[in-house]
């Protein structure tokens, strides 16, 4: 069961994103012209998104991918086009609203989008209901612990790999951090929790939830006022 710390941060997310800054999100993830602040933070969204599209096979057909906190769908419409049966949740109504409106003609079997909690989506009640799990810049925003619980749960979706990302504890994040809180609340996003990677590494190898899952490739991105860091973890 979540922890309450987790339920807290959750609330705080879904609200930023399904309230406070839904059409900002909408048009950071479009081609609508955007400020400098937001250019950068696309710019460095779109590194990672194809960074974890690289970790994936091209062809997935026959595959079940499912995008935990999938936002305007992105990349769950890039996995489908690969031939991927696509399950996409995200807490905002809003975001999933947008992302179905964005999914073409010839897409629209091979991918499901679904409001909720990216810790209970959809699908078989027993054991692995996916080949594969992306959760890109979900983790960010939950503390290191409630963030290992994320990563656990997550694995216990998926059947052969999970990637996801998570803001790694580095001076240039901080200071980042520092300077935004003077720019408009619309232009910042719920606070994101550095955490260490060797610590998530020790928290990984420790937990035994994770127990058969190793660590992969890793990969840092930063561009402007976006850092983040991937980390794949794969069944051994």
């Amino acid at each position: 069961m979540p922890s309450p710390s987790y339920q807290e941060r959750r609330s705080q997310v879904e609200a930023y994103f399904d309230r406070t800054a839904a059409e900002t999100w909408k048009r950071l993830t479009s081609d609508a012209p955007v400020s400098g602040i937001r250019a950068t933070v696309r710019a460095g969204r779109d590194e990672m998104r194809a960074t974890l599209l690289d970790w994936l096979p091209e062809d997935l057909t026959g595959k079940r991918l499912l995008d935990a906190g999938c936002g305007t769908g992105m990349l769950a419409l890039a996995a489908a086009r690969r031939g991927a049966e696509v399950h996409a949740v995200d807490l905002s109504p809003t975001l999933i609203e947008n992302a179905r409106e964005r999914v073409p003609a010839e897409l629209a079997g091979r991918i499901v989008f679904a409001v909720g909690d990216m810790l209970a989506p959809d699908g078989p009640a027993e054991g692995a209901a996916f080949d594969y799990v992306v959760s890109m810049d979900s983790v960010i925003h939950y503390e290191r612990d409630d963030a290992l619980g994320v990563i656990a749960g997550l694995a216990g979706h998926a059947r052969e790999r999970l990637l996801f990302t998570f803001a790694p504890r580095t001076l240039l994040l901080s200071l980042m951090h520092g300077v935004g809180q003077f720019f408009p609340r619309s232009d910042r996003s719920p606070a994101i929790v550095p955490v260490a990677e060797r610590r998530l590494r020790r928290g990984i190898a420790a937990d035994p939830a994770l127990a058969g899952w190793r660590i992969g490739r890793t990969r840092l991105i930063q561009r402007g006022f976006y850092t983040s860091q991937a980390m794949e973890l794969t069944a051994s």
